[in-house]
């Protein structure tokens, strides 16, 4: 099983050159450390940043910057500082190519379940919503079962739907799938020394496995 840096790491490799992406809190927030140095890419935070570096060391922790998730983060040279209206505006807009986000739930037609667990109290929904709306693409980094050990990968969603048929692509510590127009789980990638027949056995929504899966690699 992956760890949660191995699972930024994995989807590093999805990011394209001259992407603009939205990382959001949680896993996702790590993959700004494996982004390859032969890629431009531009990080942005729904907080106001266009231009997130790597989380900094000790010596160059600045309280004042931080990303969505209140992380304490750095920036790229020539990165923006502004306002929350015109990031979603930015967001909004179609402007940001790719989105990376983690969820409680994703179904097999794409659906996330990502902002709230009924009878818990949360500040908001945050700009999950807004997100997945407007990308062109989203990957989600997620554990592929509950502390409990049930799927996370279902037929359909039972927490309250963030966003519907949106999700293109998913990272869990057990694979890579990704979400087929027709609905369904297509099996690409399993974490090193996974069985194809543990992540059936944990995945309750529809898997398509076709011929060798290979095992991810890490370099």
């Amino acid at each position: 099983m992956l760890n949660k840096d191995q699972i930024a790491q994995r989807i590093a490799k999805e990011v394209q050159n001259g992407q603009y992406i939205n990382l959001g809190i949680g896993i996702p927030t790590l993959v700004a450390n494996y982004i390859p140095d032969d890629l431009e890419v531009v990080l942005q935070s729904e907080n106001g940043l266009l231009g997130i570096g790597p989380f900094p060391t000790e010596d160059k922790i600045d309280p004042d910057l931080i990303n969505a998730g209140k992380q304490t983060i750095t920036m790229t040279k020539g990165s923006a500082l502004f306002n929350s209206a015109e990031s979603f505006a930015m967001i909004r807009g179609g402007h940001v190519h790719l989105t990376i986000l983690g969820a409680m739930e994703v179904s097999e037609s794409g659906d996330i379940a990502n902002w709230k667990i009924p009878g818990k109290m949360v500040k908001g929904m945050g700009g999950a919503m807004d997100l997945v709306a407007s990308a062109e693409n989203i990957i989600v980094a997620m554990q592929h079962c509950s502390r409990d050990g049930q799927s996370k990968l279902l037929k359909k969603c039972s927490l309250p739907i963030t966003g519907i048929k949106c999700v293109k692509k998913v990272v869990t510590d057990l694979a890579v799938l990704e979400v087929l127009p027709e609905g369904g789980f297509k099996l690409l990638e399993r974490a090193p020394g996974v069985t194809v027949e543990e992540i059936k056995s944990k995945t309750e929504g529809r898997l398509v496995v076709e011929g060798e899966i290979p095992e991810m690699i890490f370099d």
